[in-house]
């Protein structure tokens, strides 16, 4: 499968002829710039929870896409009040089976709230068995939860935050590889604000000491899993 990388926590990934969004934040990021939103498709479009640096651009893409939303309920909702109907919600524990493969909805530490102040209910993360079976971690703290995560499934590679400050580090995130049976990990959410800069070699090397391997994207870099 492919997937592509467009700054901050914003990930296309290409599933079983599909093409899935997740947390689409491009237009305000400075440092994706040379990304034209107009040009992304999505056929789903997975929220992990509703602070705006998750959210800015679903509407236009999923307007553009005719895309179906998977979030939580409380998400779902506020989106379909702004037009966009076509949305699945899910809640924590639970799962749905879509014409790409399977999403189950995962716990995650954080807070979440909409862009106007509306409550955007608990966030979460995302389990995708599709022709490859991963996990996008959404932003969240390390916690002992994730040991459920190789219960659920065998995971190909996962998606976790490591810019620390506002979700975990990437120290904490060598302990949540290890807790999710992952080798190999793509970093998210750093970088892109002053508060989540990190040193790329010392990431890198953290999780090389524990035997993972660490994979930081170019915005707009594609890579085959």
């Amino acid at each position: 499968m492919e997937l592509t990388y467009y700054g901050h926590a914003t990930f296309l990934a290409k599933v079983n002829g599909k093409s899935l969004l997740f947390d689409p934040f491009i237009t305000y990021n400075e440092l994706a710039k040379h990304i034209e939103v107009a040009s992304i498709r999505a056929d789903y479009v997975l929220i992990s929870h509703g602070h705006q640096d998750h959210v800015a651009d679903v509407a236009p893409i999923a307007k553009a896409s005719d895309a179906t939303l998977i979030a939580n309920y409380e998400i779902i909702s506020w989106f379909a009040g702004q037009g966009l109907e076509k949305g699945h919600p899910l809640n924590h524990g639970g799962k749905a089976v879509f014409d790409f493969g399977t999403v189950k909805f995962v716990n995650a530490v954080h807070s979440s709230v909409l862009p106007d102040g509306t409550y955007g209910g608990n966030p979460g993360g995302f389990i995708v068995y599709g022709d490859k079976t991963f996990y996008f971690a959404g932003d969240t703290a390390l916690t002992i939860d994730m040991q459920l995560i190789p219960r659920f499934a065998t995971l190909d590679f996962a998606i976790l935050p490591i810019g620390d400050n506002f979700t975990m580090g990437y120290e904490d995130a060598v302990m949540a590889a290890e807790m999710i049976g992952c080798k190999k990990i793509i970093g998210m959410h750093y970088d892109t604000f002053a508060p989540i800069k990190i040193d790329h070699a010392k990431a890198k090397a953290a999780f090389e000491a524990a035997g993972k391997e660490l994979h930081l994207l170019e915005i707009g870099q594609t890579i085959v899993l």
